[in-house]
């Protein structure tokens, strides 16, 4: 391969993504591309972001805005914000290698190139460098979900590997693993409690921690929608529930703001001696709401980050309805040498 070109101004480094059955071209014909074949020629297109969207969404009418909006983004990014000059980064699954290059074409719409990913630019590729040569956190950020998208926190990294000049960090002093597992458990937790919040607000979301305590192994009746006088769910072990411990559970499905003291003490005056009481919420609770409950040794408070560890403590055992609603996949993420698997 040739030797990398000396920087150009205000050059932006790209990632993208690549089918495997892609690769050929990528590599043999010294062509990047992506997909949105429904189209056309983006040249013929109005250089601006409101037009693109607006093809977008003529084109992919089943597609959500927020979905519009992400594609056209992406799409505008390719044809007018990629220039001559800029460096672009792909994985290739074929030989478990990043290759860099140079973008060296404009905008080409080619579809006899391939028909499905007609959206072209030719490049020139100066290195390929194992995986195994770069940080942990170098490789989450190429992994992004977005087909295209600027490489920024590690560019630095993939700049030096286009020179020759990275190696990755011994395994038990890579300083980035700390931050993958960081980001792919706050990304977690956020796509969980946002999605709850959108998609199960008011009664929903008692249903749904319902389901959450039947996969805990509780027996659970919902109180009627409407008011409940404070109680949402009665869960129990035994099957028609009349032998006690009771528990008394009251949700909230809102995640603005922290639940305050009164509201929980409004719970607590409704339980017995023989009974508990289980406030669950997407927020959390004022200091002294969580003071109060510390004091009661049958009331217990799980805000939002706590649910979502019972989410992912008990997600197995969720039916197919909930499960739909949180598609999750387990994975193994690498964690510090010095903490606990």
């Amino acid at each position: 391969m040739t030797t990398q070109k000396a920087k150009t101004a205000n050059e932006t480094l790209w990632g993208i993504h690549c089918f495997y059955e892609m690769e050929p071209l990528f590599l043999e014909k010294n062509t990047i591309a992506v997909g949105w074949s429904e189209l056309g020629d983006l040249s013929k297109t109005e250089a601006t972001k409101a037009a693109i969207k607006e093809l977008v969404a003529g084109a992919y009418p089943q597609k959500k805005p927020a979905g519009i909006a992400n594609w056209a983004g992406q799409v505008y990014r390719f044809v007018h914000e990629m220039k001559i000059g800029d460096l672009v980064v792909f994985s290739a699954k074929s030989d478990r290698q990043v290759h860099i290059g140079r973008i060296e074409g404009p905008y080409t719409f080619a579809p006899r190139l391939s028909e499905n990913s007609p959206h072209t630019r030719k490049v020139k590729w100066i290195r390929a460098v194992p995986r195994t040569n770069f940080s942990q956190g170098a490789l989450y950020e190429l992994g992004s979900a977005l087909t295209l998208f600027q490489l920024k926190n590690y560019a630095d990294e993939f700049r030096a590997a286009a020179e020759g000049k990275v190696h990755a960090p011994p395994v038990d002093e890579d300083p980035t693993v700390v931050a993958v597992q960081h980001d792919v458990e706050e990304t977690t937790r956020d796509f969980i409690l946002k999605t709850l919040a959108q998609e199960t607000k008011g009664h929903p979301f008692a249903h749904f921690v319902a389901h959450l305590l039947n996969a805990m192994g509780y027996r659970t009746r919902l109180a009627a929608e409407g008011p409940d006088g404070g109680v949402d769910i009665i869960a129990h072990r035994d099957a028609l529930g009349f032998e006690p411990p009771l528990i008394k559970v009251q949700v909230k499905s809102s995640d603005g703001g922290n639940i305050g003291d009164p509201v929980v003490s409004s719970l607590y005056g409704k339980i017995s001696n023989d009974e508990y009481g289980l406030f669950v919420t997407l927020g959390g609770f004022t200091p002294k709401a969580r003071t109060f409950a510390q004091s009661k040794s049958n009331l217990r408070l799980v805000n939002g980050e706590e649910l979502v560890k019972l989410i992912l403590e008990h997600y197995e055992r969720f039916d197919a309805k909930y499960k739909s609603l949180l598609p999750l996949r387990r994975v193994y993420i690498p964690v510090p040498v010095d903490e606990p698997a």
